[in-house]
C-alpha cells in the first residue's frame, strides 16, 4: 500500500509552526511526514530555515505514529558522514521504526558552501556523495571506520545504534542518476508530478540494481477553493524552486534565486507544480502516480494555507487514496523482502 507524508518545509515555516502541523497532519491521517534540511530558505520573501534534525527529535515525540523522512548531504561540507549517521542513529534508537529511510543527495551552494572552501563540479560531488553514504552505512552497521579518501574518517563508531540501520536512499531527477543510485542506493526518491516523466527514472532505477528496493516520490501541489489562487499562491512561493537544476545547484544565496526566477510567469508553474482547486482531478493525479509503485508518496503544498490543506486533504483525499484496491508493492521499513499485495 502506497503511503502519503506531509511536507515539512522549513523554508516556508517556522519550526514552530511546523511542529504544529505535523501534530494535524497526524490527526488527519497521514502516515508520515518529510522533511527538508536547508540551511537558507530559496527566496529572502520565505524568509525561514530551522534546523531540521532538532526539529525531528521534537515532532517524533510530539507525534505517535506518524514515520518520518528527510533529506540531507553527506559530502563533507554543512555535515561530516560521521555526524549524520550519529544523528540518524540516535533517532532511530530512540524512535524505533518511525525513521525508517534517510534520503542523500549531492548539494547545493546556497546550503553547502558556507563552511567554506571550494564548491566542486557535479561529478565530484556525487563521488562525495556516495563515499559518505558508504561512511554512513557502515557506521550504522556497527563498524569502525578509518578511510582517507575525499572524505577523513579516522577509528570513527557509532555506539547507540538503533535495532534495524536506517536505509540510505539516493535522491535523483534524472534518468542517468536514477540508474547510478541503483547500483548501490537502498532506495529511490525523486520529485515529479507526471506519471510520463516518472515512469523512465523508476524504470531506470529498478533496471540497474534497484528491483527489490523502496521507491519513494515527492509531489509539489498548490492547492486552493480558487483556481486563480491556487496558481498565485504556486508562482508567489515556489518560484524560486522551479528553475533548472542544473543552475540551482550553483546559485550561492537566496537572493541569487530571487533574480534567477524573476522571468517565470505565473503560468509557467504548471510544468512543476501540481495546480489546482479540483480535489477529484488532485486525487487521480496522485493515485496515477501510485500505480508506478511508489512506497510512498510526499505532499508538498508550496502555498500558503497549510492547516486548510491538510484539513481537506484529511477530508476528501487521502481517505479516496487509501480505500483504493490495487497492486502494489508494500516497503517494510524493518528491512524483509518487500512482496507484491492487494492495497
Amino acid at each position: 500500500m502506497t503511503l502519503y507524508s506531509y511536507h515539512i518545509s522549513h523554508e516556508q515555516c517556522p519550526p514552530r509552526a511546523l511542529l504544529a502541523l505535523a501534530q494535524r497532519a497526524e490527526q488527519a491521517g497521514f502516515d508520515g511526514a518529510f522533511s527538508s534540511d536547508h540551511l537558507q530558505p530559496w527566496s529572502p520573501s520565505q524568509g525561514e530555515s530551522g534546523f531540521a534534525w532538532a526539529w525531528l527529535g521534537a515532532a517524533l515525540q510530539a507525534t505517535e505514529r506518524l514515520t518520518f523522512g528527510i533529506i540531507s548531504v553527506p559530502g563533507g561540507w554543512r555535515y561530516h558522514p560521521v555526524v549524520l549517521a550519529q544523528a540518524v542513529a540516535t533517532l532511530g534508537q530512540m524512535f524505533p521504526g518511525r525513521v525508517p529511510w534517510v534520503a542523500l543527495g549531492s548539494g547545493q551552494a546556497m546550503n553547502e558552501r558556507a563552511t567554506g572552501g571550494p564548491w566542486p563540479d557535479k561529478a565530484e560531488r556525487n563521488a562525495r556523495l556516495r563515499e559518505g553514504a558508504e561512511i554512513m552505512r557502515a557506521l550504522l552497521a556497527g563498524e569502525t571506520v578509518t578511510q582517507r579518501g575525499r572524505l577523513t574518517a579516522v577509528d570513527a563508531k557509532v555506539w547507540s545504534l538503533p535495532e534495524t540501520p536506517t536505509r540510505l536512499v539516493g535522491a535523483a531527477t534524472s534518468v542517468e542518476t536514477a540508474a547510478w543510485l541503483g547500483t548501490w542506493a537502498d532506495g529511490l526518491l525523486t520529485v515529479g508530478t507526471s506519471p510520463e516523466v516518472l515512469g523512465p527514472i523508476v524504470d531506470a532505477f529498478r533496471e540497474n540494481g534497484g528491483a527489490d528496493k523502496p521507491v519513494f516520490l515527492k509531489m509539489d501541489l498548490s492547492y486552493a477553493p480558487d483556481p486563480a489562487e491556487a496558481l498565485h499562491q504556486a508562482h508567489a512561493e515556489w518560484r524560486f524552486n522551479a528553475i533548472p537544476a542544473s543552475v540551482a545547484w550553483e546559485l550561492p544565496r537566496p537572493a541569487d534565486f530571487e533574480a534567477a526566477a524573476r522571468h517565470l510567469r505565473p503560468e509557467d508553474m504548471h510544468e512543476t507544480v501540481l495546480i489546482s482547486h479540483d480535489l477529484p482531478a488532485l486525487t487521480e493525479r496522485i493515485a496515477a502516480c501510485a500505480a508506478l509503485g511508489f512506497d510512498s508518496i510526499d505532499l508538498h503544498q508550496v502555498g500558503g494555507s497549510q492547516p486548510a490543506f491538510i484539513d481537506a486533504f484529511g477530508e476528501r483525499v487521502l481517505p479516496a487514496l487509501h480505500g483504493r484496491k490495487a497492486p502494489v508493492i508494500e516497503f517494510d521499513p524493518f528491512g524483509r523482502k518487500p512482496a507484491a499485495r492487494a492495497g
